[in-house]
């Protein structure tokens, strides 16, 4: 892999707020830079890690978008997440000590690495980053529970205005807008994410545009009605 090395400092790092806790003192946010002390950049389609790799680091995306897969028994690619700058990425490889899925720039990215072993014996010291990294953790727990209640029981229009809604406010969470974005996946990657064909994926963005809830252009998507897609997604909720 030809990956660019870079020196990292999370203290002036904007995105600092969202992947380091919060209230640390000088001396702590030191400590935490030289533990962060190199990034990587990967160009678009690259790895960052495989499946069966050996885990040694956690990422935190500073710029770029990922999308997390693993090989189904027939052959194709099960999209299993999409992260974004701020998101700490690689927690799937402390379990057993190896990946356990491909990680893959959806765009030219930059990571800032967090070797594991230094960030435990750190955490140790430091109550605040070691409260941070269990949030960090069952913050992915929540994840996927989300996920599965998203494939064991909605209906197609569920699970897309759920994934978009989840998607814009990730990202007005960085400070982009509420209602504007550029869908960084395929319709195919949403499908896999989604458990739905490609077809369904078009079908329903394209019914979504016929009621005046969203306008989409390629791969640019406006939301006009945020309402009408929060009620569609309710609406499931409320039935069962």
């Amino acid at each position: 892999m030809n990956l660019q090395t870079i020196k990292a400092s999370c203290s002036n790092c904007n995105l600092r707020e969202l992947c380091m806790p919060m209230g640390l003192d000088d001396e702590q946010m030191e400590r935490i830079d030289e533990i962060v002390a190199t990034r990587r950049k990967i160009k678009r389609g690259g790895l960052l890690f495989r499946n069966g790799e050996e885990f040694t680091s956690l990422y935190a995306i500073r710029t770029g978008f990922f999308k997390t897969c693993v090989a189904t028994e027939d052959g194709r690619d099960q999209v299993t997440g999409f992260q974004m700058a701020g998101e700490i990425i690689g927690l799937d490889g402390i379990v057993n000590d190896h990946h356990t899925c491909d990680a893959v720039a959806l765009e030219d990215a930059e990571v800032c690495v967090m070797p594991f072993d230094k960030l435990e014996q750190l955490s140790r010291e430091v109550t605040a980053l070691q409260n941070h990294v269990h949030k960090v953790m069952s913050r992915e727990i929540v994840r996927e529970h989300g996920v599965m209640l998203l494939l064991g029981s909605m209906r197609a229009e569920e699970r897309l205005a759920a994934f978009v809604l989840n998607l814009v406010q990730r990202l007005a969470a960085r400070g982009f807008s509420k209602s504007e974005l550029v869908l960084r996946m395929t319709r195919e990657e949403i499908g896999s994410y989604l458990g739905l064909k490609l077809e369904t994926v078009s079908r329903t963005f394209s019914k979504f545009a016929e009621e005046g809830i969203v306008e989409v252009k390629q791969r640019h998507l406006r939301i006009l009605d945020t309402e009408a897609l929060k009620r569609i997604v309710n609406s499931q909720q409320c039935q069962s």
